[in-house]
């Protein structure tokens, strides 16, 4: 489903027509209980650099590619993310046309191989990044989500960005930004990703088993930094370290290996 987010700047009278429709739809959906606490992955070694074990669930969180050609990834990465929220109820994406300018339009089937069922995914085009900010705001203040996500082209003021926070702390519901590879960040961040492409592994074929992206932990507030190689499989939707990292004899060298055996 596909809503079109009303803009700021239109008539007080225009605009509260538009926001009573938005919030008319928000309670035909599944309330969404408060449920304070966080979000694991699932992997030791990344859990251990988040506070609590996971990402938090009153918070904002900042996801961004390597390059402008690792926009595939950083969207593979969210995805990922927000499947383990559908659970819990319906998931918001928001998005602006600067936003998915490196990404082009998103397909069911593409977003389902990732793991997000479409049919539990709600998205609201904004015009612009202010209308993707109020929107946003608006959907977490709701309380009817079970994650928020936005796809957004430009850079954030330190006002938004700490007042999307506190929206999602309020929820609290865990809010998502994808931003371009040269955004400035947030400040307001809880947690800070950047994601890469990498070779992924291969059949007997030629043909491609798992997607595999550098994952870097750049800001973990109260916690660490980290980076790891990971594998996505598709016929899993499951998210995990590259076999070469989960298996500590796997990522020896061959005369490493030797000489343990």
């Amino acid at each position: 489903m596909t809503i079109r987010v009303p803009p700021p700047s239109v008539l007080a009278g225009q605009r509260a027509e538009k926001l009573a429709e938005l919030r008319a739809l928000l309670p035909r959906l599944d309330h969404v209980h408060a449920d304070a606490g966080v979000l694991p992955f699932g992997i030791g070694a990344i859990d251990a650099r988040l506070p609590g074990g996971g990402l938090a669930l009153d918070g904002l969180h900042e996801i961004a590619p390597q390059t402008i050609f690792d926009n595939g990834c950083a969207l593979g990465f969210l995805a990922s993310r927000l499947s383990l929220r559908q659970a819990k109820g319906m998931v918001w994406l928001v998005t602006s046309p600067r936003g998915l300018a490196g990404l082009g339009r998103l397909y069911g089937h593409g977003l389902n191989a990732l793991g997000l069922d479409p049919a539990g995914l709600i998205m609201a085009a904004a015009g612009d990044e202010t209308e993707a900010a109020w929107a946003m705001e608006e959907i977490l203040r709701s309380g009817a989500a079970a994650a928020v996500a936005a796809v957004t082209g430009g850079g954030m003021d330190a006002a938004t960005s700490r007042r999307l926070q506190l929206a999602a702390a309020s929820a609290p519901c865990p809010l998502f930004l994808l931003r371009p590879p040269l955004a400035a960040p947030s400040l307001a961040a809880i947690t800070r990703w950047r994601i890469g492409a990498a070779a992924g592994p291969r059949d007997r074929f030629g043909l491609l088993t798992a997607w595999r992206w550098y994952v870097r932990l750049e800001r973990s507030r109260n916690g660490q930094s980290g980076s790891w190689l990971m594998e996505y499989d598709h016929a899993s939707h499951r998210l995990d370290l590259s076999a070469t990292l989960a298996d500590p004899a796997l990522s020896r060298r061959p005369e490493q290996r030797a000489k343990v055996a």
